[in-house]
């Protein structure tokens, strides 16, 4: 085929088809053709037919060079040749929308050639001919399925820009695809194509498909149940560099979070604070800018960003748990039991590195924490590599906690607990090893408490005594953690003031079922509240008015102004003990069986009559007693008084009754069991003010109306400890570690940065340019008349003291006579 001249927008062919004579370049003719199509379809043709007589010539010359290499990969040709037939794809694939049908067969035969001379393709051509199909792709001209084949083979080439290059668009196209909805039949067929690659033994075709399926998994675009079992099969491949990828994503997906609010709260303003109702007050924010000394108010100020920073932390954990951003794809295997038993056989039978090992190890836990199977041959595998000089130790201990809940048998358990517990924590035994013992110890108890026994738990709360703050940290948090379990197992000086002094660890096995809705309490306990409050005031009024004739009769009663005073601090003291027994009931019956026994007790001995019965109300408490101190001076009309008594009694006794009825009868709210949405939306802001207030009792900012066992340490349940991660540097907590010599050196160059240059004192003195020292001033005083003759006499004596003693002065013996 006679190749055509390189020149085709020359004068003589613009002239010959009615244009200018100007000389046009390919970039300004696209832009002509975009604007004119149809004027434009004859230089089109004669482009087309460029591109192919140069695709022609570039495989002849491809073929030849092979040839004459001796086969080998031959990425020779004529640089002129492979620059016009890039430029001329890119130009082409530009103005493909605008002809449909004269450029119908150019998208397959840019991916043919891809397909069959990939490899050999010089790079820049490569790159070229790549950017033009995916422009056609994303153009819609061609469909991703189609050409995802291409794309996944031209990543295993060894140019690390091309690689980047269709990586990046086969991620971006997928996630394009899924951005306004999800089409499953096409994404179906996306991954049959990328799981028949994974499940390849071509080592580098599934790792890159691999590393597709984990970048569209991490980014939520294919974030369901068939991708994740695929990256978790990925685990037995017989690669083991696919293998340490997929472990590396599953064991790395879900990071431990630490508290890092300082970043977000010094960003924020004063007017965040005052927006958030239940955080805390205005007055509290107003004393924090307004009232006290400077110094006062940092120390207010930062207490306030202290209760935001926790409550930011502890909503942020809410929201964990509610949109499950603890999630790991091993939480979508479908058989958890047989990935673990599979992973942990390989395990055995592996002789792969140590850093390897581990990885498995971890993963092989954390599948096992989180579905809480139960792989009894795992404890004794663990228990060998138990010693505290054993590498990655922390990481070891902390895969052995992930692999401990409550659906073990704790006899599989025990062997590894004892020898955690004599390998670290002993008196020959260093700090750090000991510190570390301990928190693993109480993490495997706050998980399997019946592992723990009375006598070994006394020898460990005595840790509590050590001086290193690590150590006593480590014991007075086991303390704490067996303070809710089990308080009968600790010393009466260490059991504190326990919530439940009965309380005991489940046995095992035992599961306890919840019977009402979580939360449903603290709407029940707000109703009360409410009522209370409406009963109190109702409460009051009826006092008020049930009193008032009595505080006028002691009123009238002038002489005797100081009984008078007492009477009716005895009548306040009546009310208020009858409104106490309106709060509570039960204590209320109690008393009042209790009293009815010694009301009766004191009638026998004393042989009272009925009318001095009537002294004593049904608590059995006297309702005068001052009055009978003084029966023969003034009576007062204490039959009225009494009456009057008697009566606001009944009216109190009414009121107790009629609330203990409303209490025994359901509401017409509660009786079908069924709540509403805005009583679930009600017990969350309640949720939220409780914590509120913790939060805030914590750090000082509320004292009142807390109930301090509320803030006790709560256990959190069993679900909650194994979908949360454990953290090996949580096990390392207050350990201090010692510094090599280039951190010290490091420390000390740190702290003679913002030291001035040193000088002598001399120097700084001469220097100064203020006034001068007291010690100074003190120097140039003029003393008294007085004081100088009394310091002459007295210097005077002491030289005439000196000439004294230095006459008699004894020198020594002579050696010699």
């Amino acid at each position: 085929m006679p190749m055509l001249p390189q020149n085709l927008l020359s004068p003589e062919s613009l002239s010959a088809s009615g244009r200018g004579s100007e000389r046009l370049s390919l970039p300004a003719l696209q832009s002509k053709m975009k604007c004119d199509p149809e004027g434009y379809e004859s230089e089109l043709l004669l482009l087309y037919r460029h591109f192919d007589s140069s695709l022609h010539l570039f495989r002849q010359q491809s073929a030849f060079s092979v040839s004459a290499s001796g086969g080998g990969g031959g990425g020779g040709g004529d640089p002129t040749v492979t620059k016009d037939l890039g430029d001329l794809a890119m130009f082409l694939a530009h103005v493909r929308p605008f002809y449909p049908e004269k450029l119908v067969e150019f998208p397959g035969q840019l991916a043919e050639l891809l397909r069959s001379a990939g490899r050999s393709l010089p790079s820049t051509l490569r790159c070229n001919l790549v950017q033009a199909l995916i422009l056609l792709v994303n153009r819609k001209i061609v469909d991703i399925e189609e050409t995802l084949d291409l794309f996944m083979e031209l990543q295993t080439l060894g140019d690390r820009v091309m690689r980047k290059l269709a990586f990046s668009h086969v991620v971006q196209s997928i996630r394009r695809m899924n951005q306004k909805h999800k089409n499953e039949v096409k994404n179906r067929k996306l991954q049959n194509i990328l799981f028949s690659m994974l499940q390849e033994e071509e080592e580098f075709r599934a790792k890159r498909a691999l590393t597709v399926l984990c970048d569209l998994h991490r980014r939520k675009v294919w974030f369901d149940d068939r991708t994740a079992n695929a990256i978790c099969t990925a685990c037995f491949h017989t690669s083991t560099r696919v293998m340490v990828s997929s472990l590396s994503f599953l064991l790395g997906y879900e990071r431990v979070e630490e508290a890092d609010d300082s970043d977000d709260s010094s960003g924020e303003d004063d007017t965040t604070v005052a927006k958030s109702p239940v955080l805390l007050s205005r007055e509290s924010i107003y004393k924090a800018h307004h009232k006290g000394t400077i110094a006062s108010k940092k120390k207010k100020k930062a207490k306030l960003q202290r209760v935001i920073r926790s409550m930011k932390k502890q909503q942020r954990m809410s929201t964990e748990k509610n949109c499950s951003s603890s999630y790991s794809p091993l939480t979508h295997l479908k058989d958890a039991q047989g990935f673990a038993e599979r992973l942990f056989s390989r395990l055995q039978t592996c002789n792969e590195r140590f850093e390897v090992k581990m990885m498995m190890l971890k993963a092989i836990a954390r599948t096992v924490g989180l579905h809480r199977l139960v792989l009894l041959n795992f404890y004794p595998y663990l228990q060998k590599y138990v010693q505290p000089h054993q590498r990655d130790i922390t990481n070891l201990l902390a895969a052995a906690v992930q692999a401990c809940h409550d659906m073990v048998p704790p006899d599989a358990v025990e062997p590894l607990f004892k020898q955690i517990v004599n390998q670290f924590v002993h008196d020959r035994s260093r700090t750090e090893a000991i510190a570390v013992g301990l928190n693993v110890v109480r993490e495997i108890c706050l998980r399997i408490p019946l592992l723990m026994n009375e006598d070994l738990l006394q020898d460990l709360v005595l840790y509590k005594k050590s001086h290193e703050k690590a150590i006593s940290t480590a014991a007075r948090s086991l303390i704490t953690l067996f303070r809710e379990l089990c308080p009968s197992m600790l010393v009466k000086k260490d059991r504190g003031r326990p919530t439940d002094p009965k309380a005991r660890p489940k046995a095992f096995g035992e599961v306890s079922i919840s019977t009402d809705v979580p939360g449903a309490e603290l709407l029940q306990n707000d109703d009360e509240s409410e009522s209370s409050d409406d009963n109190d005031d109702d409460e009051d009024e009826a006092n008020a008015s049930g009193l008032n004739d009595e505080q006028n009769q002691l009123v009238n009663g002038a002489t005797d102004g100081e009984k008078s005073g007492d009477d009716t601090d005895i009548g306040e003291d009546e009310v208020a003990a009858e409104d106490s027994n309106s709060e509570d009931d039960e204590e209320g019956d109690d008393e009042e069986e209790e009293n009815s026994e010694n009301q009766s007790f004191e009638e026998s001995s004393q042989e009272e009559d009925d009318s001095d019965a009537d002294d004593y109300d049904e608590d059995g408490d006297k309702v005068v007693d001052e009055e009978e101190k003084d029966i023969g001076s003034k009576k007062r009309k204490l039959i009225d008084f009494d009456g009057e008594l008697n009566a606001a009694d009944m009216s109190l006794r009414a009121l107790k009754r009629l609330a203990g009825s409303k209490m025994g009868d359901p509401s017409l709210d509660t009786t079908d069991g069924i709540l509403s949405n805005e009583d679930f939306q009600r017990i969350k802001e309640l949720k939220a003010k409780r914590d509120a207030k913790l939060a805030l009792a914590r750090h000082g900012m509320l004292r009142k109306d807390v109930d301090p066992k509320s803030m006790d340490f709560k256990i959190p349940s069993s679900e909650q400890l194994s979908v949360k991660r454990v953290d090996p540097a949580m096990l390392e907590v207050n350990i201090k570690k010692k510094l090599n010599k280039e951190e010290r050196l490091a420390l000390v160059r740190a702290g003679r940065e913002e030291r001035g240059k040193y000088q002598a004192r001399a120097a700084v003195k001469q220097k100064k340019t203020g006034g001068l020292s007291n010690k100074q001033k003190e120097h140039k005083k003029a003393m008294p008349l007085a004081a100088k003759r009394s310091k002459v006499a007295r210097s005077r004596q002491e030289k005439k003291k000196q000439q004294r003693r230095s006459g008699k002065q004894f020198r020594g013996k002579k050696a010699w006579k």
